[in-house]
């Protein structure tokens, strides 16, 4: 059973294509079939049309993809080869720090980005997994774990942690800026009116949670 939230991305090779509709229905009738039952929510809907000659002019893919980070969803896309026949592509996808699935074959998303990707992978899970049981050997023999172990962070390490975090919530607060421009439009007027909106909406905070006006204070603050 399908759940969570999703994008929808769509997309064609020719304008010809965009403007007759052809390809577009079939691939809309694939999400549908794959989101029929279970508890979804399609948070947008995006249309691509593009002359195939590559992958580096997409508004409406990094469209979509600011919108799988504002809401928290899952990229949604009909086969696979409507995203990119580029593993190198794919790859380049997944650092983004975003989901997505295929409606085709959601089981094989993973594998169809190229065997370079499911090797690292493997690679990281592995060296997970024997982390983890040398941990847990060293625990049983008394070995102490975490703590203070006499490592002090130096001033620049503290600098440089400080300044990815800020970075981090600047571009947070840069993929937010057109929702909450959209809501002032519609209407609201003070930060408790925008926090409601963006909790209608279904946009989680950085941590998941439901918008206060003081979150929204400080993420607005950040886009001076």
């Amino acid at each position: 059973m399908v759940q969570g939230k999703f994008v929808v991305y769509t997309r064609v090779s020719t304008k010809r294509q965009g403007d007759s509709g052809l390809g577009l229905e079939a691939q809309r009738q694939a999400v549908s079939v794959y989101l029929n039952g279970g508890d979804w929510q399609v948070c947008g809907e995006f249309t691509e049309t593009e002359s195939g000659k590559g992958d580096s002019n997409r508004p409406q893919l990094q469209a979509a993809i600011k919108a799988c980070r504002i809401y928290g969803a899952k990229l949604l896309i009909a086969k696979f080869d409507r995203l990119s026949r580029d593993a190198g592509f794919l790859l380049g996808l997944e650092k983004t720090g975003i989901e997505f699935v295929a409606a085709d074959n959601p089981h094989a998303n993973r594998m169809t980005i190229g065997i370079m990707a499911v090797v690292a992978d493997e690679e990281r899970r592995t060296i997970s997994a024997r982390t983890k049981a040398a941990l847990q050997a060293a625990k049983a023999r008394g070995v102490r774990l975490g703590g203070d172990r006499g490592v002090t962070l130096s001033a620049e390490a503290k600098a440089k942690g400080t300044a990815v975090s800020k970075a981090k919530a600047n571009d947070r607060a840069s993929d937010l800026s057109g929702v909450i421009e959209e809501i002032k439009g519609a209407g609201a007027v003070s930060l408790r009116d925008i926090a409601a909106a963006l909790n209608a909406r279904s946009v989680p905070t950085v941590r998941g949670g439901s918008w206060s006006a003081v979150q929204v204070s400080r993420v607005m603050a950040r886009r001076v």
